[in-house]
């Protein structure tokens, strides 16, 4: 089975806000928790934990660690009700973007923490070189996007699933031998500042970036943010690594 992203945790310093707004905001649906920490997902899928750590300090933009989570919705149509849904409740966008391999709506949650929401073209309409998957940044026809069928808003549907994680890194040349070796990832694609890489054929299941954190040390274990990456592969349960600058990604 190829290897996919599970979900991953957060820590969050006020637990019941970040809840709040994943639930409302973002559409995932509360699934349980013990009081310090919260499960979200969809279709009945955890593809979020949320660890609370009132004492954790705020997360600094310019360290390792988390640039978005994506989170994939099944069709076109899907996107478009997300994105009603949002103006009707003013959730504030950070960008709207034309991939070609995908259309993605971005936004913060209120501990600044990125979010991608984006759905996939067909594989058979990306352009591929070998083991390269062309990608860019245009902008969004969200008048297009808005004339999808309207429907009811039920927050995100099943078969919503974590479609990959961009991180912040200190280099990337270290980034690279981590991804390619230790995680098994090809690299797709390239730009300024930043490397992508997906497992079998996919345009990317994680990615990184030095845009704001060139030459980050060592994470602070004590900072609100990325908490833990959970890759599912059945080969590897069990087995725990972690990036250059400390990130956990723990195999299921």
């Amino acid at each position: 089975m190829t290897p996919a992203i599970d979900h991953i945790a957060l820590t969050v310093r006020d637990l019941p806000a970040m809840t709040a707004f994943y639930r409302d905001a973002l559409g995932l649906t509360s699934l349980g928790g013990d009081g310090e920490t919260a499960r979200l997902g969809a279709g009945g899928r955890t593809l979020l934990e949320l660890r609370g750590d009132h004492t954790a300090r705020p997360r600094d933009p310019r360290q390792a660690g988390l640039f978005h989570t994506a989170f994939l919705l099944p069709e076109r149509a899907d996107l478009a009700r997300w994105l009603r849904h949002a103006a009707e409740i003013h959730v504030p966008l950070t960008g709207a973007s034309d991939h070609g391999v995908s259309e993605a709506l971005y936004l913060d949650d209120p501990e600044g923490n990125g979010i991608e929401i984006y759905w996939d073209r067909p594989p058979s309409d990306w352009i591929r070189d070998g083991d390269r998957i062309e990608m860019f940044t245009h902008r969004l026809d969200l008048d297009d996007l808005l004339s999808a069928p309207e429907a009811l808003w039920q927050g995100l549907p099943q078969g919503s699933a974590i479609g990959h994680v961009h991180l912040q890194v200190g280099d990337l040349d270290r980034a690279d031998a981590f991804f390619s070796g230790d995680l098994g990832l090809t690299r797709t694609f390239d730009a300024h500042g930043g490397a992508w890489y997906g497992w079998n054929g996919y345009h990317h299941h994680l990615a990184g970036n030095t845009w704001n954190s060139r030459d980050a040390g060592m994470r602070d274990a004590g900072m609100a943010g990325l908490a833990e990456v959970a890759v599912h592969d059945p080969a590897r349960a069990g087995q725990q690594i972690a990036d250059p600058w400390g990130t956990p990604f723990r195999f299921v």
